[in-house]
């Protein structure tokens, strides 16, 4: 089976081999092919969005999976929440049941939250974590810029890259805790499950 993912650039190179890893050892040989589609900056939107996904068919994508932050830097923002982001994409890629949207609330590093400690000693900062469940950190300042001011604090003398500080956070820490507190990591991580004959994470 092939499964086409459509993502934003720099989320493919941190996130798709810490997910790989993950599938792997959950569908014990029947694991997928995953190809990545990245873009710079967010994904297409409506009319340009429809026409990459029925190229993605023709290419003989089994199935498509496109993954938008929530967040995307525009304002006043495009969606409202995860489930506004994954309802415009189904009508932006209408009557079509391979296509599966998801979405990041309210960005990619919500996904990262979940490993705060390891955030804090690659900063060199020990500032709190945010409060609540990840995937509530909202619009108004969301996960990235979170980590972000945490670096620019914090006694590393780097600014938080998402290629390099990403990477490092997962390459030592098991997604599953990130799925247990993240719900729509945990829909993104099923669907490939469920499609792939697996069995669902509940």
């Amino acid at each position: 089976m092939r499964i086409a993912l459509i993502v934003e650039g720099k989320t493919e190179k941190v996130f798709i081999p810490h997910l790989r890893s993950f599938l792997h050892r959950e569908l014990e040989g029947r694991m997928p092919a995953l190809d990545p589609f990245p873009y710079d900056g967010r994904i297409p939107k409506e009319d340009k969005l429809r026409r990459i996904v029925n190229s993605l068919f023709r290419q003989r994508a089994d199935h498509v999976i496109a993954l938008t932050d929530v967040y995307t830097g525009i304002k006043p923002p495009e969606f409202i929440d995860a489930t506004d982001a994954k309802h415009k994409m189904r009508q932006w890629v209408p009557n079509e049941p391979r296509f599966h949207p998801h979405a990041a609330q309210y960005d990619f590093e919500a996904w990262l939250l979940p490993y705060w400690p390891a955030i804090q000693r690659l900063a060199g900062h020990n500032r709190s974590a945010p409060k609540g469940v990840p995937e509530s950190v909202n619009h108004d300042n969301p996960p990235a810029h979170r980590i972000q001011q945490l670096f620019a604090a914090g006694h590393c003398r780097q600014h938080y890259s998402k290629p390099r500080d990403a990477g490092r956070i997962l390459r030592e820490s098991d997604l599953s805790v990130a799925i247990g507190q993240c719900p729509e990591l945990k829909s993104l991580v099923n669907t490939i499950l469920v499609l792939s004959g697996g069995m669902k994470i509940p």
